[in-house]
C-alpha cells in the first residue's frame, strides 16, 4: 500500500466507546476498529487507517497492558481504511490475519481494488476518493480464509456474515448471545461521501461508501440479512454506535428505501436501470 496519511479526521477521532465490557470500539481519524475480548484473550477486528499503528499501539496497552496483543486480527474487508496498519501491526505482534476467502486476492498482493468513483453523486469526500489507495496489500501466508460455515476460530460465540457490495468479500461479524453486530462498511451510520457529516459524525443511516462501492444489488440484499439479524446493538465502520429502537427503526428505513437512499443516482457503478 501506498503508505501515505490522508488528511482526513472526524470530531471522534481517538475516541473510545465500551459498547459491552468486552467489546471497544475506537476511532482512528474516520474510521472504527474493534478490540474484542478480555485479559484472557482479544481480537482485533480491522486495522485503521494508514500511519495509524502507533495509536493503535498506544491503545492497546491501555486497556489490555504493557506487551498485550491480540490472538488473531480479523478484518470486516481490505480496503486501505480497514487495513491501514496491518502489516506493521503483524510485523510487530507475529498473529495470523483472518479475512473471507474472496477478500484474500486483495491481501495477498494479487489484484487491486477497483479506483474510487470520484464522479457518483455524492459530496466532497466522493470527490477526494481518487487520492484513496486501491493497491493490494500482500500478507502472504499470515492471512487465512475464514471457515465457509461462519465460524470464526479466534471468536467463539460470534459468526461471519458474507456481506458483499462494498466489497467482493465484505463480512458482518454477529454474536448471537446479545445479538450484536460489528457491521463493517456494509451499512454505515454517517453519510461517509458528504466532508461536513464524516468531520461532525452527523448520525443517519446509510447504505456502504458510495466511491468504493461496485454491487449495489449485492449491497442491498446484504443490509436486508442484517436487518433479519434483529441486531440489538449495531456499531459500524464508519459513525456512531446505534441501538434498540433506532436501530430496528433505522434498518428497517434502509431496507425500505434502499434505492433512494443509499444508491446514488449516477456514477460509475450504478447500475443503469436506477
Amino acid at each position: 500500500m501506498e503508505n501515505q496519511f490522508i488528511p482526513a479526521t472526524s470530531v471522534n477521532s481517538g475516541r473510545v466507546v465500551s459498547i459491552k465490557p468486552d467489546i471497544h470500539m475506537f476511532t482512528v481519524q474516520i474510521v472504527n476498529l474493534f478490540f474484542v475480548g478480555d485479559q484472557q484473550g482479544w481480537v482485533l477486528v480491522d486495522a485503521g487507517m494508514p500511519r495509524s499503528a502507533d495509536n493503535i499501539l498506544k491503545q492497546t496497552e491501555q486497556l489490555f497492558g504493557e506487551g498485550a496483543k491480540p490472538k488473531a486480527i480479523v478484518l470486516t474487508h481490505g480496503h486501505f481504511d480497514h487495513v491501514g496498519a496491518l502489516e506493521e501491526l503483524v510485523h510487530r505482534w507475529d498473529v495470523p490475519v483472518y479475512a473471507h476467502e474472496m477478500e484474500l486476492p486483495y491481501l495477498t498482493g494479487k489484484k487491486d481494488y477497483p479506483k474510487p468513483d470520484a464522479s457518483v453523486e455524492g459530496g466532497l469526500v466522493a470527490k477526494m476518493s481518487p487520492m484513496f489507495p486501491t493497491k493490494a496489500i500482500d500478507l502472504g501466508g499470515k492471512v487465512k480464509a475464514l471457515p465457509a460455515d461462519g465460524l470464526i476460530p479466534p471468536m467463539p460465540g460470534w459468526r461471519s456474515i458474507h456481506t458483499p457490495g462494498h466489497s467482493p468479500g465484505h463480512i458482518s461479524l454477529f454474536r448471537a448471545a446479545d445479538r450484536v453486530l460489528l457491521a463493517g462498511d456494509a451499512f454505515v451510520t454517517v453519510k461517509q461521501d458528504a466532508l461536513y457529516n464524516v468531520l461532525t459524525q452527523k448520525k443517519e443511516f446509510q447504505g456502504p461508501p458510495r466511491y468504493l462501492t461496485t454491487d449495489w444489488e449485492a449491497a442491498k440484499a446484504s443490509v436486508g440479512r442484517l436487518a433479519e439479524l434483529q441486531p440489538a446493538i449495531a456499531a459500524t465502520g464508519h459513525g456512531t454506535e446505534t441501538a434498540g429502537q433506532e436501530l430496528s427503526d433505522g434498518l428497517a428505513h434502509l431496507v425500505a428505501h434502499f434505492d433512494e437512499v443509499a444508491v446514488p443516482d449516477y456514477g460509475r457503478y450504478v447500475d443503469d436501470h436506477h
